[in-house]
């Protein structure tokens, strides 16, 4: 989108929800940021994405809520329901006390909307964003990262921030591991909102539990889009196969469910379908320059609707760590980079391994059967809306200690 320029302070490699949010927040603090994106073009694929109240509050913090809102949705409350019986195990009401508890809203919006808006506020506050940059490597020379890319150019920078995704080119650097195949796989599809769609629950996030599989609707743009969301355990995944030539699977999956969630199949694209994956958590996300940030550092499993309000936290903590220390009144202060990268990295590694992990518990939960589903129900039934221990850890402040959230999950795990 503009030329490139060699030597910069700041060089993010990956255009993504994580690489633009990294930007904008070292923009912000003064620095000169290039960020490069393989593809010829930005864009985001998919379809919606939950932001939670930690997330929110970081767009609200760079001025950015409205222009979410304007576009997304805030959602009335969040609910569960045994997809088998239809009956609800628990809800949250998300306005009122538990916006005021959090400090911002409960947002859905569609990802290539947010991936808009942070691009453009990039591209206000002056990012130099280039396309069809491949980067091949990463190294430190001489207290500088230098960035070797496949077209030939090297780039320079006092330091790299490696937002390159679940299949990061740069993690090597700091791992030798690999994603981490769940067996689960999702559909997804967006459709208008008509007179004929069924009105019910049309203003809330609306989750199915079923055995080995779960399917998740809410509304989008302004509820003009109905966003639907089949996540099931696939036998062609667990072969070995990524994509599939049909949808027995699929229907398979859903056989037993109540007739909203067969019903609701029939918004789903199925010409391509996501496996889903993430990588066991690491500590160490920093070689020399290069430091990993977003999925490049954490990806994550779904269950907590967390990938992008990680991301958006890991670059509300780079701006905070380099504000005052890299960036001071008196200007850049490249050599104190190591100290800042450093920072960020023991702030964040602990908190991002606390979601992974706990993403990957709370997904079991939801995709038991037999007496476990039965004692997982009895749990989520337990929960009054308005309880929020359940939520802190991760919408609020961060605390130490283990996740409450994991408890009701984990208890239903030994249970299976």
């Amino acid at each position: 989108m503009s030329d490139p320029k060699p030597s910069t302070d700041v060089l993010v490699i990956g255009g993504g929800m994580a690489g633009l949010a990294g930007a904008l927040a070292l923009r912000a603090n003064g620095a000169e940021v290039t960020l490069v994106e393989r593809a010829p073009e930005f864009g985001e694929v998919g379809a919606g994405l939950q932001m939670a109240p930690n997330a929110s509050r970081v767009l609200k913090r760079w001025g950015l809520l409205e222009k979410a809102l304007e576009i997304g949705v805030r959602p009335k409350h969040l609910v569960f329901r045994d997809a088998v019986t239809g009956e609800e195990l628990t809800r949250q009401t998300l306005g009122g006390e538990f916006e005021e508890r959090y400090g911002a809203p409960y947002v859905v919006i569609h990802r290539s909307d947010l991936h808009r808006v942070l691009l453009e506020a990039c591209q206000e506050a002056g990012v130099r964003l280039v396309n069809d940059v491949t980067v091949e490597s990463v190294e430190t020379v001489n207290g500088r990262g230098v960035a070797h890319t496949a077209g030939g150019t090297d780039y320079e920078a006092d330091v790299v921030i490696g937002a390159d995704g679940l299949k990061s080119t740069l993690r090597p650097a700091v791992a030798q591991d690999g994603p981490v195949s769940s067996s689960y796989v999702a559909y997804r599809g967006t459709v208008p909102i008509t007179e004929n769609t069924p009105a019910t629950d049309l203003e809330d996030v609306i989750v199915y539990l079923g055995p080995d599989c779960h399917l998740v609707q809410y509304p989008l743009r302004k509820g003009e889009l109905l966003n639907t969301v089949a996540v099931f355990k696939s036998p062609s995944f667990e072969r070995g196969e990524e994509q599939y030539g049909g949808v027995d699977e699929l229907e398979a999956a859903y056989q037993d469910c109540v007739p909203a969630v067969r019903e609701a199949l029939k918004n789903l694209a199925t010409g391509i379908r996501w496996p889903m994956y993430d990588r066991d958590p690491i500590e160490n996300w920093v070689a020399g320059r290069l430091v990993l940030m977003g999925d490049a550092a954490h990806p994550m499993l779904q269950y907590l609707a967390q990938g992008a309000c990680q991301a958006l936290e890991d670059a509300a903590v780079l701006q905070d760590v380099s504000h005052g220390t890299v960036f001071t009144d008196d200007g850049v202060d490249a050599g104190a980079w190591d100290a800042a990268i450093a920072e960020f990295n023991a702030k964040r590694a602990a908190r991002t391994a606390r979601v992974q992990r706990t993403a990957r518990v709370w997904g079991e939960s939801w995709h038991v059967s037999g007496l476990a589903r039965t004692l997982r129900n009895l749990l989520f039934k337990s929960r009054r809306d308005g309880d929020f221990q359940y939520n802190d850890w991760l919408y609020g402040q961060v605390s130490e200690g283990v996740p409450a959230a994991e408890a009701p999950a984990a208890r239903v795990r030994a249970a299976a």
